[in-house]
């Protein structure tokens, strides 16, 4: 797939096989947005972090191999432990410290779908793998259907299902106060999305996620993605208008006839190369599926 390396394979979804690669050389490095507010990088999904009086919240939580090097540097920050992990959505690069943390004593929330599919064998198409149910200790101990808040902090931490789109149960968490909105896979600002269909995922769903997230912001918002650099609202619009743009010139190929081959072969990604530059392939195979209905 274009755009789309082994390492980036790896940071887009994870199976406990793959967990099991070499992560010495990982820095979980983090970077202070205000308002108590971190964000967290090292291998996998970028994790977000409130800390204060109150508790310490964590937004995903990577892979299982890591759990020591991000309590560690969340210990640089704070002494206390963490009292909550979020997950965005069920994919095992944001959610493969689960077990580690709630063994820990962190109560895990997520969207009900997510413990459903982390609770069964999971086949993500895309990548025609096979994923295992997760371990017990793993799953979500609180799950929710529309939203949940969580008052803490001196802040309100809003987490909003939306409509299905990277998958059935991605969320968007807004830190209200600090001005911070983390979006999981439901934007990536490193390149084009993966859509995991067999998840029940739809480019639509990611459109519309993106609109909702861009009702929140300011332009003072910072916008953690699921994977790149932290972006603002301007950023995040750039991507979701070319999302857009790319929706309406797929319609138009599929009208005309063409197969995905041959879409493929007409580069209509190339003009956002520069800016969104990975997934490129993957992701128009995704929407020709969807849009064509094949």
């Amino acid at each position: 797939m274009r755009g789309t390396t082994p390492a980036l394979l790896l940071l887009l979804l994870a199976t406990p096989a793959m967990a099991q690669q070499n992560f010495d050389t990982i820095q979980v490095r983090s970077q202070a947005l205000g308002g108590g507010v971190y964000m967290l990088t090292g291998a996998g999904g970028n994790l977000g972090l409130s800390v204060g009086d109150d508790a310490v919240f964590l937004v995903d939580d990577q892979f299982a191999p890591l759990t020591p090097k991000i309590l560690a540097a969340i210990a640089a920050i704070t002494p206390k432990p963490v009292r909550f992990v979020f997950n965005t959505h069920w994919h095992g690069d944001h959610t493969g410290g689960n077990e580690n943390l709630g063994k820990a004593g962190a109560l895990i929330v997520a969207h009900e779908n997510v413990r459903k599919r982390m609770s069964t064998e999971q086949f993500v198409q895309a990548f025609n793998q096979r994923v295992p149910p997760s371990p017990k200790g793993a799953l979500p101990v609180v799950t929710f259907t529309d939203g949940v808040s969580f008052h803490i902090n001196g802040d309100s931490l809003v987490a909003t299902h939306v409509a299905p789109a990277h998958t059935d149960g991605d969320a968007i968490v807004h830190f209200a106060k600090a001005n911070v909105i983390h979006m999981g896979d439901l934007f990536v600002s490193a390149g084009l999305p993966f859509v995991d269909r067999s998840s029940g995922g739809t480019n639509a769903g990611i459109v519309a996620a993106a609109d909702r997230a861009l009702a929140m912001a300011d332009d003072q918002t910072k916008i953690i993605p699921g994977h790149g650099r932290l972006a603002d609202k301007a950023r995040l619009r750039m991507w979701r208008d070319a999302l857009v743009a790319l929706h309406a010139r797929m319609r138009q190929e599929i009208a005309a006839g063409k197969t995905v081959e041959e879409v493929l072969a007409l580069k209509i990604t190339e003009p956002y190369a520069r800016e969104f530059p990975g997934g490129h392939e993957r992701f128009l195979r995704t929407l020709y599926a969807e849009l064509s209905g094949k």
